[in-house]
């Protein structure tokens, strides 16, 4: 047996000889060229969103040495993913899958376990195997990005027909963004409940399809012949999502309970006419009784899309740098703000919205959309092609309120030099009271660390999603570590007021995993007992959301306040 480079970090309570030995077996599963290993000697270069790295977090707010794989491994097709998690469960392994690794904001490609198999499904995994414009859905692999899929639907002339519900960024995984609840703008912005019909490789490496899917199409002896993975799904596998019996699809949803190869997604009927707007609202108060004529317009359809209130600064950063507006490194004030929005011709804050379908209907809705708020002393409502100025935000979300994707939105992470970010996303509901609540609390914490405030308020169907946009200098140890205590202290202080975040940081896991503790935690208790059932050796993503398997103590693997980290079996780290 050839011996294989020192990874940088070994997987915990595995030798090197050890490692050497699975790699080896990887090698004969996918091919020597599809494992590479992260070694000792390697610089961990941070790549970017395009070409991202794929063995740690590229915007890490811990020392970027921490969440790092051992190696990465890129399967070709299904049968290789279950052979690697049945040879992940016999060397008890932890493996770390993902999509691609664009997550960023999240803890991109890194693995809650420092030493995990990173396990790259996009590289190989990124066919569209197919497009129904009669049923308006799609099934994808995932390596399909939002941009493959919207060029797919260009290249073949279908968005006459059907359109595709894109998030800000559009060179993320499809399955990747469904399954961690992500979501875009359009009528059809909330993905995973636009998604229908899983097949999922569980921790033993079984393979199944759910809902209308675990039923086969045809009792034809030579369809069962076929590998499982390849056999023709059930016609109604993308049209119903519930099947017969427990729907199991949810369990799937940022978990470590199963690897997603294949999943089918709902797309928008062409509507037949479109129209963005913007309306800037002058004033925190502005806002707050905007929110308040929002949730009824929202919940009666008026508003059909997903509205999105955005600060002055998360518009000003896609503009340019803070080094644009000031010269200043402390946070800026009341008055830098008046006077960037005043500059830029822009509210403090400003709605982006749209309308759908036919000209007599836009117009209706347009007209009651623009009576509602242009109530509200000093909101101005524009039109795309009243905003002429060079990157110009309207324009970029008039693209994507129509399900074109765009990088533009990239931008505002370079607000500060070296620019990181994570993102902070407490739930609430759809009212001013809360909005300012919220903003209040995370604003003056903002302040507090040294950082601006960038951030924004995205309204689902009768809830709002608060997206605060923590920049930072990922160069400089001071700028990490006063983001890393910003957002440990907003998840505290949101926790008091019954605020909760819906997706987080690697690092915050745990943290806001025991944040949702009703009945003495009841919910976790029952997550563990599934994930026991179904991974018994802890092998699939170990701690993903909190999650430990019994394999874990728990304990080990806690990140205090400070950034110090234990790995357990002396693989031990201090930040």
């Amino acid at each position: 047996m050839a011996s294989v480079p020192r990874p940088m970090r070994l997987p915990p309570g595995m030798s090197l000889d050890q490692f050497s030995r699975f790699v080896t077996r990887a090698h004969d599963i996918c091919g020597a060229e599809n494992v590479r290993i992260i070694e000792k000697s390697d610089p961990l270069h941070d790549g970017s969103y395009m070409d991202p790295c794929k063995g740690h977090d590229m915007h890490a707010v811990l020392e970027k040495d921490y969440f790092v794989a051992s190696a990465v491994i890129f399967p070709r097709e299904v049968p290789e993913v279950q052979a690697l998690m049945r040879l992940c469960n016999e060397f008890e392994v932890p493996v770390w899958p993902y999509s691609i690794g664009r997550n960023t904001g999240y803890g991109g490609a890194a693995p809650r376990v420092p030493g995990s198999i990173a396990m790259d499904l996009g590289v190989h995994m990124n066919k569209i195997l197919d497009v129904n414009v009669d049923d308006a859905t799609a099934l994808v692999e995932p390596g399909v990005t939002f941009m493959g899929l919207h060029q797919y639907l260009e290249k073949h002339k279908l968005r006459d027909r059907v359109w595709l519900d894109v998030p800000d960024l559009g060179g993320g995984s499809i399955i990747g963004n469904a399954v961690e609840r992500g979501v875009g703008y359009t009528p059809y912005g909330d993905h995973w409940m636009m998604h229908c019909g899983l097949e999922v490789v569980l921790p033993s490496g079984e393979l199944i399809r759910t809902g209308m899917g675990a039923m086969p199409d045809s009792d034809d002896p030579s369809i069962q012949r076929m590998r499982p993975d390849q056999q023709p799904p059930n016609r109604a596998w993308q049209l119903f999502n519930y099947g017969f019996g427990p729907y199991n699809d949810g369990i799937f949803t940022q978990s470590s309970l199963g690897i997603v190869v294949k999943m089918g997604i709902w797309l928008m009927p062409n509507p037949g006419g479109y129209q963005a707007y913007m309306i800037t609202l002058p004033s925190d108060a502005a806002l707050s009784a905007a929110l308040d004529l929002t949730k009824p317009l929202r919940v009666g359809m008026v508003l059909q899309n997903v509205p999105t209130f955005r600060h002055i600064l998360l518009d000003a950063a896609v503009y340019g740098p803070k080094s644009t507006y000031s010269d200043s490194d402390k946070p800026l004030t009341e008055d830098d703000l008046d006077a960037i929005a005043k500059k830029l011709d822009l509210g403090r804050w400003n709605f982006y919205g749209a309308v759908y379908g036919p000209e007599p209907v836009r117009s209706v809705l347009l007209s009651v959309i623009k009576d509602s708020y242009l109530s509200i002393p000093g909101t101005r409502f524009y039109l795309p092609e009243d905003r002429n100025e060079p990157r110009s935000v309207l324009k970029t979300r008039s693209n994507t309120l129509q399900g074109i994707p765009s990088l533009d939105e990239l931008r505002w992470v370079d607000w500060l030099p070296n620019g990181a970010h994570l993102f902070f996303s407490p739930i609430a509901k759809i009212s001013g009271a809360d909005a300012m609540a919220q903003y209040d609390i995370t604003a003056a914490r903002c302040r507090e660390a040294g950082l601006d405030f960038i951030g924004t308020f995205v309204v689902g169907m009768r809830e709002m999603h608060h997206i605060v946009c923590i920049v930072f200098n990922r160069e400089d140890p001071s700028s990490r570590k006063r983001a890393h205590w910003l957002i440990r202290t907003l998840v505290d202080d949101c926790a008091k007021r019954g605020w909760g975040e819906y997706r987080t940081h690697l690092a915050l896991m745990d943290q806001i995993a025991g944040t949702y503790n009703f009945n003495d935690n009841a919910q976790m208790k029952l997550n563990e007992t599934i994930k026991n059932a179904l991974d018994p050796k802890g092998v699939l993503a170990p701690g993903k959301n909190g999650i430990w398997p019994k394999s874990y103590n728990k304990a080990d693997w806690a990140i205090s306040v400070d950034g110090e980290v234990k790995g357990a079996k002396g693989n031990e780290s201090k930040l």
